[in-house]
């Protein structure tokens, strides 16, 4: 098979994260990555590091929009210092009810995703717009749409169906889960040895839960939007409707109009809860664990809340599953916070999981369990763009 270069391209409400991989013969190798960091204020951060780390650029130029953002990755790609791309793979968090598939993306499909990003309405904006331009300034290179929500299409329709009327369901209402890509790349690198009763625990300020038995997830935490599951950096995580429907009408008190108050309500729910809600002082883990071992009690509450919440979603799999076999975490919280691992399962003690202190003191890829727990614990990093490029090449038949 000859060379092909894949760039990945991953967007976030504030960033556009990029890498490039040489590919050709079953190889898969990075060739540099690089991200555009402070979308929407003036003190951004564009880099390109090679394979080795090394910086091949490094500014902080003023990033007013996402066009300006995109654009300097597209000018840096187009310079001849990189490699110009066989074929672009974007991750897409959510394609709607009707694109369950990854494909080649053309402008219809475009239309189709844009027409549903008020279930990703952190993502889906920016991903579109950037789909668009990737056709644009990349004219006649192959563009591909590779879902976070491919990865839970084998969910049941116990587990996707919402209690809700029918005509809400006909909308596209229904469990969809993400985080898709992540999992998929565990899973990859468990091979050939899957355990048949797994549960991954994806933990970063986006964080959620999959409960997955012989390669197929059959349970997931996020379910119509990202802001469902577990408790995340300034997400709820799953709440009492009653509570939303109590916080709007406080909102429509001073703001009458409906589609105002209810983007209020979506800001309250995914900007200013979870972690940062709870502590009212940071999203960020490790500004709560420093200001833990401050004394200060409201951060103590928020890592206790997030930590239980997840050793109560990990129980509740482990009855879906039956049993488990090995446990499994990824994610930025989930790869560093030793302190994390150790709560969480500490609450897991009836299900036989023991953590080795030593052991599970590392960042990083571990196996951090005890010889006597009877359930296989991992930390493992997510390789979403790697999985990214593995889709790319089997939709162009490579």
């Amino acid at each position: 098979m000859s060379s092909l270069p894949i760039l990945v391209l991953n967007s976030g409400s504030s960033s556009i994260k990029f890498s490039a991989y040489e590919t050709g013969d079953g190889q898969r190798t990075r060739l540099f990555e690089g991200a555009v960091d402070g979308i929407g204020t003036d003190l951004g951060k564009f880099w390109i590091k090679d394979a080795a780390g090394k910086k091949l650029v490094d500014q902080t130029p003023p990033l007013p929009s996402r066009a300006v953002a995109f654009q300097l990755v597209a000018d840096a790609l187009h310079s001849g210092d990189f490699p110009a791309p066989a074929a672009i793979g974007h991750r897409t968090v959510c394609g709607g009810p009707n694109i369950r598939e990854n494909q080649i993306i053309t402008p219809a499909l475009i239309d189709e995703i844009e027409g549903y990003a008020d279930l990703a309405p952190l993502h889906t904006p920016i991903a579109v717009y950037i789909m668009r331009e990737a056709l644009r300034l990349f004219p006649g290179i192959p563009n591909f749409a590779v879902l976070d929500t491919y990865f839970h299409r084998t969910l049941p329709e116990v587990a996707t169906h919402m209690p809700i009327p029918t005509e809400y369901v006909a909308m596209g209402v229904r469990r969809y889960g993400y985080h898709g890509i992540s999992y998929e790349s565990i899973l990859h690198q468990l091979q050939p040895n899957v355990p048949e009763k797994l549960v991954v625990a994806h933990l970063g300020n986006g964080s959620s839960i999959s409960a997955i038995r012989k390669g197929d997830c059959i349970d997931t935490s996020m379910g119509l939007t990202p802001t469902g599951g577990i408790i995340s950096g300034s997400r709820t995580g799953d709440i009492d409707p009653g509570v939303l429907i109590f916080i709007l009408k406080q909102i429509a008190r001073s703001t009458p109009d409906a589609a105002a108050a209810a983007e209020k309500l979506e800001t309250v729910v995914s900007k200013k809860s979870g972690l940062l809600g709870v502590s009212e002082r940071s999203n960020d883990m490790r500004d709560l664990r420093e200001a833990i071992q401050a004394g200060n009690a409201k951060a103590r509450l928020a890592v206790d809340k997030f930590c239980w919440t997840i050793a109560r979603w990990i129980g509740s799999y482990v009855a879906e599953l039956n049993g488990l076999d090995m446990l499994v975490f990824t994610g930025g919280i989930g790869e560093n916070d030793i302190a994390a691992r150790a709560e969480i399962c500490a609450n897991l003690g009836a299900l036989g999981i023991v953590l080795d202190p030593a052991r599970n003191n590392v960042r990083g890829e571990a196996t951090i369990s005890a010889a006597n727990s009877s359930v296989t614990v991992r930390v493992l990093p997510p390789l979403e763009d790697l999985i990214i490029v593995n889709h790319v090449l089997r939709l162009m038949g490579q």
